[in-house]
């Protein structure tokens, strides 16, 4: 990328870094751009990347050779066949204009934009100027056609209780259940301050927008890396399990885990050894697990992490991703059954919901996490999702409300009706 300072007038350049990622957004999006919009677990910045063509493009996510962008992946992309027109699943937005918050606005074109993009990001800026973003409504894409509806408590206790069946019968260890929960939105309801909001209240997960059109919108604050790889060639991923209210316990050291939860994550973890040992990598360094703060929950976590360049894995990333999603933590063990099996009888489109989705290559860093605590924005409300975990052990009553209690950390900043 190069710098845009060029484009930009001294008026654009004096804009606070907030009302400048503000004014873009609107603009992108008022113009039916795709954009995605996000801010890193710890961090304070805010990044915003807008594909000035359109439209997202389908990819298979090999992120050792995509172009520079940021991965939005459905829950039923398969990935094994690599390089199959069937497996380009992935939707591609590219970093045409990529905006981050650090430091003022700082405002990068991609070097490779031809004319007519060039002549696009021109256009968009100028225009970004002029908007007057004070009190208006952000626009955002609605998938056309889609149906505001929830999952009954009494289907998915049904749901729940034929798991807890097929795991005491079958091959099954572990499955997940997903549902989905409609919310009323406030007439008032205002997106970018609830972004803001959500960045405020979960600082260690990676909090996201996405709007593509013909595809919709998705926010969320999702707790899990899937892969994430540093510009030292550090490889990252982790197992995440187990799921009690953050109120169970004075402190995280102190949480007392049942049975059911610790074997859940042990679970996962021996899953992500497992796709250690398939690709023959015997070199990786394990910490965990312990207990995590996620919004108003905790859970078990367990972090790998992978020396790329000393292992000789350059393209662990591709391998990893077609290894781990869907992930045990979101599908179940082991994961042809459980997938056969959710298939059979979940009767819930999951879209994005436990998919993945992130910036690759940006900055020389790529980091895709799990699609947890998200929702689906329409018009007038908004769809969330949550699953859970089902072993032998398991309680439909209380698997109904582990889901509650993980739709309620996004549901409780909503302010719905």
């Amino acid at each position: 990328m190069k710098e845009a300072e060029e484009l930009l007038s001294e008026h654009f350049l004096e804009i606070p870094a907030e009302e400048a990622l503000e004014r873009l957004l609107f603009s992108a999006l008022a113009e039916g751009l795709p954009v995605a919009c996000w801010r890193s677990p710890g961090q304070q910045k805010c990044h915003l990347l807008i594909d000035l063509s359109g439209k997202a493009r389908t990819v298979h996510p090999e992120v050792e050779k995509l172009p520079s962008g940021f991965v939005f992946t459905p829950y039923a992309a398969d990935l094994v066949e690599a390089g199959a027109a069937e497996s380009k699943q992935s939707l591609l937005l590219e970093a045409h204009l990529y905006l981050t918050t650090e430091s003022g606005a700082s405002v990068q074109l991609s070097p490779d934009l031809s004319p007519a993009l060039q002549e696009k990001a021109d256009a968009l800026l100028a225009r970004a100027l002029e908007v007057e973003v004070g009190g208006k409504v952000l626009p955002y894409f609605v998938q056309p056609g889609i149906q505001a509806s929830g999952t009954e408590k009494e289907q998915y206790c049904q749901l729940v209780a034929q798991a807890i069946q097929e795991v005491r019968e079958g091959e099954l260890q572990k499955v997940v259940c997903a549902r989905k929960k409609e919310v009323k939105l406030k007439s008032d309801f205002q997106l970018l301050p609830f972004f803001r909001t959500l960045c405020q209240a979960y600082v260690n997960a990676f909090v996201s927008f996405v709007s593509i059109p013909e595809v919709g919108s998705w926010l969320g604050a999702t707790p899990e890396t899937l892969i994430s790889i540093n510009e030292q060639k550090m490889f990252r991923t982790m197992a995440l399990a187990g799921t009690q209210p953050k109120s169970a316990a004075p402190r995280p050291a102190e949480a007392v885990w049942r049975q059911k939860e610790i074997e859940e994550q042990a679970l996962v973890s021996r899953y992500i050894i497992n796709c250690f040992k398939k690709i023959r990598l015997r070199e990786f360094e394990e910490v965990g697990p312990r207990t995590v703060v996620a919004g108003n929950l905790m859970h078990l976590r367990t972090d790998f992490v992978v020396d790329m360049e000393a292992t000789g894995f350059p393209a662990l990333g591709s391998q990893m991703l077609e290894l781990l999603h869907p992930t045990s933590a979101v599908c179940g063990m082991p994961r042809t059954e459980a997938k056969v099996f959710l298939n059979q009888h979940e009767q819930l489109s999951r879209e994005f919901y436990a998919g993945f989705l992130g910036p690759v290559r940006v900055e020389g860093e790529t980091h895709l996490y799990v699609n947890l605590r998200c929702m689906q924005l329409l018009q007038k409300e908004v769809i969330l999702y949550a699953g859970a975990g089902i072993t032998a052990d398991s309680e439909p009553e209380r698997e109904w409300q582990e889901t509650e209690q993980k739709c309620a950390t996004l549901a409780a900043f909503l302010g719905a009706e």
